[in-house]
């Protein structure tokens, strides 16, 4: 197999940007863009000025044939109540030397979603609300007490769980727009560009305050500089850096969030006062939201009076997206029987229990990486979040 053998390359020689290149094109056929994302990533740190416009070129296809899976009620494994209004607003962007010639598509959410809307995640939900919420909404009552409004939170945890969702439901708690920036959104290949990019993503945003700033896939847009050897690299993570300062000093109505699944490969200088100076794990949705999430993927289809709270007992550690995973299976062994028989009948029990038995969590693999930065690199309680949520864990 081609992964395996790019994987033992790479174990091999870590430093080999044409393997890591040729392993994220691999995971972008089997679609899994997470691994793609994660491998084009390391590619650019260790490659040089020729490969790089190669890995940027795919990471825009990346961003536009493999979108993260949505639907009308939930997004990136939340748990949605209602259908979030969306508006695409087109930004121009100049590039480096160049005339008006390149266009990027940021997604601007209108004050839909609610936290109220977002099943289960309560600790998480109130640590937003402390840090970033109320400081936003009432900013005469912490001036009072000298505290200043202003640095953000960063969201990590396994992919599937919750995080984008949660950065709309800041948004709306907020009453401001979200602009959900992707990788894609940033990087260009032209010198000197993508810091630009930068520029008019904060520019927009302020424009259309009060607005909330959400920088997605964290690890690969401020990826940690100890780790790259390319300064095209350091200098998007400069620019970025000082456009978070900016929004911080200036009570500008900005706010500023990010999410990723690999905390430990996001620049330490991110973790400075003024930018994301808490950060939040997002782990698997518990018991009772998945049994929220369970009705939230059946809604609308036929299916016979089920118990949710079972369904809920026998998926523990699956993400939101897990559980996506299992209806649709289940739901496509439905449909393959009523074709081959042609007899139609609803979904049961069985046919979700046999879904569920067909797969695994695929959080597990994220948790135990991460039990590793747990006990050999949390020092500085960075991830004390998970730390706790592990020690709960009997599987882990």
């Amino acid at each position: 197999m081609k992964i395996d053998i790019l994987k033992n390359m790479i174990g091999n020689e870590p430093k080999n940007a044409s393997a890591w290149f040729l392993l994220g094109l691999e995971y972008t056929e089997q679609g899994e863009r997470g691994e793609a994302l994660l491998a084009f990533t390391q590619a650019l740190a260790y490659g040089d000025e020729g490969l790089k416009d190669q890995i940027v070129i795919e990471l825009n296809k990346l961003s536009t044939q493999m979108p993260k899976r949505s639907s009308g009620k939930a997004n990136d494994g939340g748990t949605s109540t209602q259908a979030p209004v969306k508006s695409s607003v087109t930004m121009r962007v100049i590039e480096g030397g160049k005339n008006k010639k390149g266009e990027s598509h940021v997604t601007v959410l209108d004050k839909a979603a609610r936290f109220l809307d977002v099943g289960g995640l309560h600790d998480v939900k109130e640590a937003i609300r402390m840090k970033m919420v109320q400081p936003f909404l009432t900013p005469e009552l912490y001036d009072r007490y000298g505290i200043r409004a202003g640095g953000g939170v960063l969201l990590y945890g396994p992919p599937g769980c919750g995080k984008t969702f949660l950065g709309k439901a800041t948004a709306g708690e907020c009453q401001a727009k979200l602009f959900h920036v992707q990788v894609a959104d940033i990087l260009h290949t032209h010198v000197g560009a993508s810091e630009q990019n930068i520029r008019a993503l904060f520019d927009s945003a302020r424009q259309q305050k009060p607005a909330v700033l959400f920088l997605d896939e964290m690890d690969a847009i401020g990826y940690h500089r100890g780790k790259a050897s390319s300064p095209w690299m350091r200098g998007i993570i400069d620019q970025l850096l000082s456009e978070m300062d900016r929004a911080s000093m200036r009570a500008d109505r900005l706010l500023v969030m990010g999410a990723t699944n690999m905390p430990w490969d996001v620049d330490p200088a991110f973790h400075r006062p003024g930018r994301f100076e808490k950060m939040v794990f997002v782990g698997p949705p518990d018991r009772a939201a998945r049994e929220t999430i369970f009705q939230l993927k059946l809604d609308g289809r036929p299916v016979e009076p089920l118990d949710y709270a079972q369904l809920a007992a026998w998926t523990e550690l699956y993400s939101g997206a897990d559980i996506e995973y299992v209806v649709e299976l289940a739901t496509e062994q439905v449909l393959h029987d009523i074709l081959a028989k042609g007899t139609e009948r609803p979904i049961r029990m069985s046919d979700l229990r046999e879904s569920i038995a067909a797969t695994r969590p695929t959080t597990i693999e994220w948790l135990r990486t991460a039990k590793n930065y747990v006990k050999y690199a949390n020092d500085e309680g960075l991830y004390d979040g998970v730390e706790h949520f592990l020690a709960e864990q009997k599987r882990i």
